[in-house]
């Protein structure tokens, strides 16, 4: 048996989640059963997705979330000790496993057996992981971009963002992203991004999409949702295509969001809007997760993480992420 910390999800969030809603335990694991596993967590991912869903959780559950760790016991001749895997066992630094559970949204996931050695393992939960999936599925299954067309993206020098971005490069298209600091800013065109500014500091976020996208938005890459996206939708052109990721600008409402009707802009403009959750590729990953390596190693795609070190500190970084501390993905090194 070993001895494990995780932190449980105390109280329900009542507007930006706060430390004290979250309570850190310690025990020990269980001894295992056949066909089970024991990982010590390496990296805790902390994404905007858990702020949601958690509304949907009992409180006393541990906290949602992935992470990347290694097989340090086992009783399964499919995951030797050493394996490294991805799992949704959320806050904790150790987790028992069972992997003869078959559920396609809750499967344990190997590293790939060809992982470049030189590439950090936290890429698993970040560029070639769940954000990456969701940057590479999301815009090239929904929006489909076409050589030429313009695409805008939001929130885009978070994790996946900044990915959606050079996807977009790479498939001969005028990238245009907005993010909230001049810094993040700067980042966004050093990596490629044909225009990018300051949603914070413009004077008019209809002024500044006009300024950068002056021929219109063929494909729009949602991370925002709300105000931002009604905004947005003047500037699609005929027949563009919006997915849509993410809504982090009302995740800590209390109240659902009232804004206009966009039912008429979408019907005028012929628009195809498209929610999504990754997880409905699933069975793609491994190409998307080969893809993606083979970008970074060609030097096409960059990645920054934003690593904060020690498991005490899960629900510091979660709090910072959903304020927009981070540039690219946000990690817990244990």
């Amino acid at each position: 048996m070993v001895k494990s910390k995780r932190f449980i999800f105390a109280r329900q969030f009542d507007g930006p989640p706060k430390e004290s809603d979250f309570q850190l335990v310690e025990e020990e694991t269980p001894e295992l059963k056949d066909g089970e596993i024991l990982v010590e967590s390496l990296f805790n991912s902390v994404d905007p997705y858990m702020r949601p869903y958690t509304r949907q959780l009992p409180t006393g559950i541990t906290m949602i979330g992935e992470g990347c760790g290694r097989v340090i016991e086992s009783k399964s001749s499919d995951f030797p000790v050493g394996t490294v895997v991805m799992h949704r066992y959320g806050w904790c630094t150790h987790a028992v496993l069972d992997t003869k559970n078959k559920d396609p949204q809750n499967i344990i996931r190997k590293a790939p057996a060809d992982y470049p050695k030189d590439l950090p393992l936290s890429l698993l939960l970040g560029a070639v992981g769940m954000p990456g999936m969701t940057a590479y599925f999301g815009l090239l299954k929904l929006c489909e971009p076409k050589e030429g067309e313009t695409v805008f993206v939001n929130g885009a020098a978070g994790a996946v963002g900044s990915l959606v971005g050079q996807i977009a490069k790479i498939k001969g298209c005028k990238a245009v992203g907005s993010a909230g600091t001049d810094a993040k800013v700067a980042w966004l065109k050093e990596i490629g991004f044909d225009a990018a500014f300051n949603y914070k500091t413009v004077s008019s976020l209809d002024a500044a999409l006009k300024e950068a996208a002056p021929k219109g938005i063929d494909c729009y890459f949602d991370n925002v949702g709300a105000d931002f996206s009604s905004t947005v939708l003047n500037h699609m052109n005929l027949f563009g295509r919006m997915s849509i990721c993410g809504s982090i600008s009302t995740y800590n409402d209390n109240e659902p969001a009232k804004g206009p009707y966009p039912f008429v802009t979408i019907l005028s403009k012929q628009l195809t809007v498209t929610g999504f959750i990754v997880t409905r590729w699933i069975k793609e990953w491994p190409k998307g997760m080969e893809q993606m390596v083979q970008w970074i190693k060609e030097g096409k795609l960059k990645y920054r993480e934003h690593v904060t070190e020690g498991f005490e500190n899960m629900p510091k970084a979660f709090i910072g992420m959903l304020v927009g501390e981070n540039t690219g993905k946000a990690v817990v090194k244990l």
